[in-house]
């Protein structure tokens, strides 16, 4: 069976909302993404590095479906994230506390190899160019992602890379970085999002297919960008269309806004 291997941060996240929503909750890309493709067909493991803080995760029944044995347990603070909304629930602001998260190239690099293909998540402090000069130097396929908050400089360090991608994923306000970096058309494929406008998928810098999300009864947005590139890897993996794949991305990070995040439990909380 073929295996996603998901590289990338697992933190404690903290959202806050203009309406004075908050939510306290397991977060990072790699859990996130591994858990999208996951629940749709396509099995994954995140690749990680945690603090001993959320060494808990590896008995909590709600990720008894996922691979966990990528995921490091060091000494030390897992890496935290402070995420604050605008109205219109697109980031505004973002504080990060990296801890143990600063070993996890050297733990990505020794683990690369044991899967069929891989998606990384490239946000600090993962050296995004040494992961991928692994990865396309081992002939594996893989995909990528990036986030506002570190996109320009991580697009940088990846663009001489990317051309070996099978699909990156980005928002709009990313895509105009990438785009300033490298001509699309050397991109097999881009899923681009744009918060509650449509997420358009380009093919060799060509649109070919888009959709407009269903914004109703949205609780929480924090990951929906994740579990749109989960479910989408799944459905290619499973031989679906590139305008197929994304209207079933598009469905299931929609429906992951109409939910309230992973929630730390009570007696794991930090004050």
């Amino acid at each position: 069976m073929s295996t996603l291997g998901v590289i990338g941060n697992i933190s404690r996240d903290v959202a806050l909302y203009p309406d004075g929503r908050r939510f306290e909750q397991l977060g990072g890309a790699a859990l996130y993404v591994a858990r999208a493709a996951n629940r749709a067909g396509l099995s994954s493991a995140p690749i990680s590095v945690i603090g001993a803080d959320l060494s808990w995760i590896r008995h909590d029944v709600r990720l008894a479906d996922l691979d966990l044995s990528h995921v490091k347990v060091m000494p030390g603070a897992s890496c935290a994230f402070r995420l604050t909304y605008a109205i219109d629930d697109r980031l505004w602001d973002i504080d990060c506390a990296f801890g143990v998260a600063e070993a996890l190239t050297g733990h990505c690099l020794a683990v690369i190899g044991q899967h069929d293909r891989y998606h990384v998540c490239c946000r600090r402090p993962l050296d995004v160019a040494a992961v991928l000069s692994s990865l396309a130097d081992a002939g594996l396929p893989f995909s990528a992602d990036f986030h506002l908050a570190s996109a320009s400089q991580l697009i940088s360090a990846a663009a001489p890379l990317l051309p070996h991608a099978q699909v990156v994923f980005v928002n709009a306000a990313e895509f105009i970085a990438l785009a300033s970096e490298m001509d699309p058309r050397r991109l097999a494929a881009v899923v681009v999002s744009d918060g509650p406008r449509e997420v358009t998928l380009l093919q060799g810098g060509q649109a070919c297919a888009a959709v407009r999300p269903q914004r109703t009864g949205v609780v929480e947005v924090t990951g929906a960008g994740d579990a749109l590139a989960g479910a989408f890897l799944a459905a290619a993996a499973h031989g679906l269309t590139g305008e197929d794949a994304l209207r079933t991305a598009v469905a299931a990070a929609t429906e992951s806004t109409r939910h309230p995040g992973f929630a730390i439990p009570h007696q794991q909380d930090v004050s």
